[in-house]
C-alpha cells in the first residue's frame, strides 16, 4: 500500500488514479503528524447475491378459491 500526504495527493492526483485503477490501495495522511485519515481503493461493483431456487418449497402453500375469475394468461401478464 502506498501512503501520501494530502499535498502529495493533490499534486499527483492523475498518477494516483492510474495506480488505483491498476489495483493499488492509497492511504491518505493529513497534518504535520501525518495521521492516516482515508484510503482510496479500486472500485468493485456490488455483486448480486445468488438466489436460491425453491427455498420456500414445503413451507408455503397457495390455494385458489373457486370464485377466482382469472385465466393463467391474465395472471402471468398482470406484472406488466
Amino acid at each position: 500500500m502506498i501512503t501520501l500526504h494530502v499535498s502529495e495527493l493533490k499534486a499527483q492526483f492523475s498518477k494516483v488514479l492510474a495506480a488505483v485503477r491498476a489495483g493499488e490501495r492509497i492511504g491518505i495522511l493529513h497534518g504535520q503528524s501525518r495521521e492516516p485519515v482515508a484510503m482510496i481503493v479500486p472500485y468493485e461493483p456490488p455483486g448480486l447475491p445468488e438466489r436460491e431456487i425453491g427455498f420456500l418449497d414445503g413451507k408455503v402453500t397457495i390455494e385458489f378459491t373457486d370464485d377466482l375469475n382469472m385465466t393463467e394468461e391474465e395472471l402471468l401478464g398482470s406484472g406488466k
